[in-house]
Order: C-alpha cells, then sequence, then structure tokens
C-alpha cells in the first residue's frame, strides 16, 4: 500500500509546506501550520474523471448578455449603491469585511430593512441569537414590512446552501463566514479548508438560484481580510469598511466590483438610530476648525470623491535622546521620509523634536498629494507661523524637495471653491487662476506663511 501523503496548511493565510514549522514563512504568524491529508488522484483516476465527463453546450453568448441595471437591489444608501455600482445584483455575492465593532451588522441590519420593503431577505446568524438581532432592529427603528425580513441563526454551511438553493429570497446575509462549519470537513471553525468550502457552497447555491448573497467576514490585527485569499477571488465584489470603532467617520470602499467601478467612497457616521450618510463631509470636518500654527487645509480624493480635511501637527522639544514620530491617519514610515526631505532641504531642524501629526474626524488618508499639507502642517509647528486664511493645499513632494502634480486637481478646486476658500496652494502644473503655484519647499514655506 502507497504511504498516504501529509501537507501542512497555515490556517491564517492558507500557505502550504512539506513539513511542519514553528512560524510560516508567508504571514509570520505562530503556531498556525495544521497538518492535512493530501489527495493524489493518480493517472487511472484522472483518465476516469474525464471520461465521465459530460460535453457543455455553449449558448449564443449574445443572445444571453442583458443589462444588469434591472437586476439590482437597492440598499437605502445612494453612496453605497454607486460604491456596489447600482445595487446589490442579483445572483451576486458580496464580501464585507471590518474591524470588530465598526458597524457591519448594524449597517448590514439597515440594509436588510429597507431591502424587505419590496422582497424577501434572509438575515443568516453565527455569532448571536434571535433576540440579540431583535433588539437591535428595534433600535434601528424596526423592519417595516416583517413578512418579508426572516431570521435565523445556524453554523451549517449546509443548511445555509440548501435554503438559498431554494431560491425563496432575494437577498441573503450571512454573518459571518469564519463561523461556519461544513459537515464534510472535519477542521474547526475558521480555519482555511472550513472557509473557502462553505464559501465555494454558498456561492453555488447564490448562483445557481439567482439570489443575492452578503458574506461578512473577518479581519486580521494589520487589517487583511482574515482566511483564504481564495475567497476573495471567488466573490464578486470585495468590500472594505474603515474608520475609528469609538466614534468620526466610517467609509465603505470596494476593492473588487466585478459589475462596477472601484473608485468610490461611501462615508457615514454611526448614530443612534445607526449609520447614516454624510452628505457632506468636508463642511462637517472643518467645523470645529481654528487657524493656528501646525493647522493646514488638505484638499484629498477618497476614490473619486473630493474631501477637504483638517492636518494637525505638533512640534515639542524632546526630552530624550531619541525623537518621537507619532502619526493618527497618516502612513508613518511616510511621516519619516518628509521629515528627512523636510530637514535636508529646509533649515528646519528636528533631529531633537518629537513630531505628532494628526487627521483630524479618523480618516486615513492614503493620497500621494497629502505630502505637501504635512510637511507644511509640521514646518509651521516648527516655526510658530500659520498659513494665511482661505488656503488648502496638496501636492505630491519628492526626494529633493520638489513639488509633483497629482491627479484631479480640478476636483479638489471645485471642493475648495464651493467651501469658500480663497486659493490653493499647489503644483505649478496645475492652469489655474485659483492656484498659487509652487515648484518646491522653500518656496512654499518662504511664501505663504506668515507671523
Amino acid at each position: 500500500m502507497a504511504k498516504s501523503k501529509t501537507k501542512f496548511v497555515c490556517s491564517n493565510c492558507g500557505s502550504s509546506f512539506p513539513k511542519w514549522l514553528g512560524q510560516c514563512s508567508e504571514c509570520e504568524e505562530w503556531g498556525t501550520l495544521s497538518e492535512q491529508a493530501v489527495q493524489d488522484l493518480g493517472k487511472t483516476a484522472i483518465a476516469q474523471s474525464v471520461s465521465s465527463g459530460r460535453v457543455l453546450v455553449a449558448n449564443d453568448f449574445s443572445s444571453e448578455l442583458v443589462s444588469d441595471k434591472s437586476h439590482r437591489l437597492k440598499s437605502g444608501f445612494d453612496d453605497l449603491d454607486e460604491v456596489l455600482g447600482g445595487g446589490f445584483l442579483l445572483g451576486g455575492i458580496s464580501l464585507i469585511a471590518g474591524q470588530p465593532g465598526i458597524g457591519k451588522s448594524t449597517l448590514l441590519l439597515q440594509i436588510a430593512n429597507f431591502v424587505s420593503q419590496n422582497a424577501a431577505v434572509l438575515y443568516v446568524s453565527g455569532e448571536e441569537s434571535a433576540g440579540q438581532v431583535k433588539a437591535r432592529a428595534v433600535r434601528l427603528g424596526g423592519s417595516k414590512s416583517e413578512q418579508n425580513f426572516n431570521f435565523v441563526s445556524s453554523n451549517s454551511a449546509n443548511d445555509i446552501a440548501a435554503t438559498i438553493a431554494t431560491g425563496k429570497y432575494q437577498l441573503v446575509i450571512v454573518d459571518s463566514i469564519q463561523t461556519l462549519t461544513l459537515n464534510e470537513i472535519a477542521s474547526a471553525p475558521g480555519t482555511v479548508s472550513q472557509v473557502s468550502n462553505s464559501g465555494n457552497a454558498i456561492i453555488r447555491a447564490g448562483k445557481s438560484s439567482n439570489t443575492s448573497v452578503i458574506l461578512v467576514g473577518h479581519v486580521t490585527k494589520d487589517g487583511t481580510l482574515a482566511g483564504p485569499k481564495v475567497l476573495e477571488h471567488l466573490v464578486d465584489t470585495v468590500l472594505h469598511f474603515d474608520g475609528d470603532r469609538y466614534g468620526g467617520f466610517k467609509t465603505v470602499r470596494a476593492v473588487k466590483n466585478r459589475f462596477g467601478a472601484t473608485s468610490e467612497t461611501a462615508i457615514y457616521e454611526m448614530t443612534d438610530k445607526g449609520l447614516a450618510s454624510v452628505k457632506n463631509p468636508s463642511a462637517v470636518l472643518l467645523a470645529e476648525r481654528q487657524n493656528t500654527d501646525g493647522s493646514v487645509i488638505l484638499a484629498t480624493i477618497d476614490g473619486t470623491r473630493p474631501i477637504l480635511v483638517e492636518i494637525q501637527a505638533l512640534v515639542n522639544p524632546s526630552n530624550f535622546g531619541y525623537p518621537k514620530r507619532t502619526a493618527s491617519g497618516f502612513d508613518i514610515n511616510r511621516l519619516n521620509l518628509l521629515l528627512a526631505v523636510l530637514e535636508r532641504r529646509t533649515k528646519l531642524k528636528l533631529s531633537d523634536k518629537d513630531v505628532f501629526v494628526n487627521v483630524v474626524g479618523g480618516l486615513k488618508i492614503n493620497d500621494a498629494a497629502a505630502d505637501l499639507a504635512v510637511i507644511m502642517a509640521v514646518a509651521s509647528a516648527c516655526a510658530e507661523r500659520k498659513l494665511s486664511d482661505g488656503l488648502v493645499v496638496f501636492g505630491e513632494v519628492g526626494l529633493g524637495g520638489e513639488v509633483r502634480s497629482v491627479t484631479l486637481g480640478d476636483r479638489r478646486i471645485a471642493e475648495a471653491k464651493k467651501l469658500g476658500f480663497q486659493s490653493a496652494i499647489a503644483p505649478k502644473y496645475l492652469k489655474n487662476s485659483f492656484v498659487l503655484p509652487v515648484s518646491d519647499l522653500r518656496e512654499a514655506l518662504i511664501k505663504y506663511t506668515e507671523q
């Protein structure tokens, strides 16, 4: 008898290894490798599988092609529908992930309440009981059409897939995929094999019954989706729910969308009645702003949406030999690079000072155009000089101190004009009378800071 083969699979990232290791070399997690049997079919079994298959009959693709606009379920949030490309597509599978406590279940319950007014909805919870979900639904206003809103608590992927396959429901929400188990798999819930196989069973059922399915996914401590990467490949849409779980704005953006763009962003704030869309985030973010040294208004882009946000900087003498660098809402590695450029290309000395940078409102800025605003905020705080009122700032900064052009400059300028700003400190490549052009850091700091 041939010796059975085994492999060791990481439960965090799904990587496989021929022998056991204490640490996964791919995701660098400890103690996540577990032994699994490897099924070797052999040449005879492969030949039999080919001969037992049936020939597929292809249809005329042009006759099957229809517009998907009329086959979508509206979520009740206009900005979320834009992120999705028009709403939840019937037969489409969506995966939403976010930090614990960010508001995923709240958002999905609000969506279920709205969709149930016109379609049958099933909410499947593997984490909470019916009483807990009912209490939240009552707090959020309850469903306006309770005969179409159905709830079940289950951890069986087999039962959930069989229920979806009946085609009785137009929308099914599964919260969450990490709590499900498939009867044919012996491993514990949340492992790579359980998540991938349970997800595959539910996706097949949703596609065959033309049911829109929303899966909730957990995230790791570094913010990436937990479980196998194959799950993201199987679904049609992947949504990331980001923000501060204790306050501030929360954003929903699509990182994958087979039926729409991935450049839109939905912005929400938590209220006592659930999540509410923020129609004009720039005005809300700047409502309490005081023009002092270290405060700069950045015209940024989140997806394709222009937002004005305040960048605050604080510079203090360091009491220790190693200066402290802290950033909230901005990449700390990028901050260290910009501080090195600022110190090298200007006369400011920051090697003996602690630097703190904060993005007001709990937003996370990943825009390269934030470079100039962050540098001017730090320089303003260090020199105790402030920028003139009515100025916004944006521009990418190179290692030579040059200010480079950025994308969607016209949208940034239009948003600044709408909120009453007079000028924008921006790269000289933008041909607009609203722009105060600068070519490098020194020019920006000398011309546009005042006592």
